[in-house]
This record gives structure tokens, sequence and C-alpha cells, in this order.
């Protein structure tokens, strides 16, 4: 069982930190959504056969990578983006404004959910338990 604990985090550079320090401590991995995504497929020193991974104080990390933080990074990434793809990121970047759509944290638990159960992705094993606040 590998654990992250959303205390300890503010923002998704905290996450990407958090996430660095248990799945590929010690290498570049390129700390973006992608990346995360490929790190959770192995090979980066994560265990082999899969892993439980138990995100503590998950009700904290919903609201840090909430609306404000998704705002944040998709102005970001609007910058960065392909010409090809500005438009998309420009309609979910209203969206967030707006307080609709998918935040960073939805995003995250669905890409860890993808390497599990169900997920398209479930050869990798990966198990995601959410403890939330009490």
């Amino acid at each position: 069982m590998l654990e992250i604990d959303g205390d300890r985090f503010d923002d998704l550079a905290g996450f990407y930190d958090a996430i660095s320090g248990i799945l590929a401590p010690g290498v570049f991995w390129g700390r973006n959504l992608d990346a995360f995504n490929d790190v959770l497929r192995g090979g980066f020193g994560t265990p082999e056969g899969g892993f439980v991974l138990r995100w503590r104080h998950a009700s904290r990390s919903r609201d840090r990578l909430g609306y404000p933080e998704t705002v944040r990074y998709l102005e970001q990434k609007l910058t960065r983006c392909h010409p090809t793809n500005r438009e998309l990121v420009r309609q979910e970047l209203d969206d967030a404004r707006a307080g609709r759509g998918q935040t960073l944290f939805e995003l995250l638990v669905d890409i860890v959910r993808d390497h599990g159960p169900g997920g398209r992705q479930a050869e990798d094993g990966v198990d995601l338990v959410l403890e939330h606040d009490a």
C-alpha cells in the first residue's frame, strides 16, 4: 500500500511532488497528466504487479484541486497547447470558470481508476482508496 496525504499539498505541483515521492522517487517523469498516467503503468520504480494507492484527506484535496486550481491549470495549458487544441481548452477553461466540468481532483481520480478494476488499463492493478475527512 502506498499513500499520499492531501493535508501535505495545496496545488497540482504539490500533488506531483507527493506522487513523485512514492511512485517514482529520484526519477524525472515529466510532471504532467500524460506522464502521471505513464507512471501508473509502471517502469519508473513503481511496484510491479500493481498496488493500492491510499489518498488520505481526499476531501481537502477535492477542495484544493477544485475549480480555482483547475482554472489556473487550464490557463497555463492554453499558453502551451497545440493551436488545433486551443478552442477545446478555451471551452474547458470557460466551463471551469463557471464551476462546470471536471476538476483536477476528479481528473486525477479518473486517471488512477483507469488503471484499476473496470478501467481500460486494469491490467496495471492500481486500486485507489479515497479516505475522506470525518
